[in-house]
């Protein structure tokens, strides 16, 4: 395993790993910080109009607010999505994480096949032993027969 040489992989021990994770420029724990200074500055400004007397700002700022936290939500549910391809001994394992949903797939090394799917930009299809895996969503698409190639390397040669 020493004389390969991978781009998308880290080898630790015996095993080889590829981490494929969504590219994030915000943290769920980020996001929350600035949601929150978002409700205080917002709220703040309709509290001072409704003294004013400006009564409809009040409820509107709580809707936009209610809004913006669900849009928040959304996105924080997908910021951990990622892809796990382990390859140790003669097995080759696929986690797949989508919204906290974990999907496992586990192949016999000797069985494996990777492919491209359809096209040449279409995801990698990861197949043996009756089940199919699509991994590659979290690469650009011009990597992707890379990964395929480097995937298909480390099973011929590790």
């Amino acid at each position: 395993m020493s004389n390969i040489v991978f781009r998308f992989a880290t080898v630790q021990g015996q095993a080889i790993h590829w981490f494929l994770k969504r590219n994030c420029s915000v943290t769920p724990a980020q996001l929350g910080w600035l949601y929150a200074s978002l409700c205080v500055v917002s709220l703040s400004i309709a509290a001072f109009f409704w003294f004013q007397g400006a009564f409809l700002v009040l409820p509107f700022a709580w809707l936009e607010l209610a809004a913006v936290g669900f849009a928040f939500l959304v996105y924080s549910r997908h910021a951990a999505d990622g892809e796990h391809i382990l390859l140790q001994g003669g097995r080759l394992v696929v986690e797949l994480e989508s919204a906290g949903r974990l999907e496992r797939a586990e192949f016999r090394r000797d069985w494996v096949r990777v492919e491209p799917g359809a096209g040449d930009r279409s995801l990698i299809e990861v197949s043996g032993q009756g089940q199919r895996v699509s991994v590659g969503r979290f690469l650009r698409p011009e990597l992707r027969p890379a990964l395929a190639q480097e995937l298909r390397r480390a099973l011929r040669e590790a």
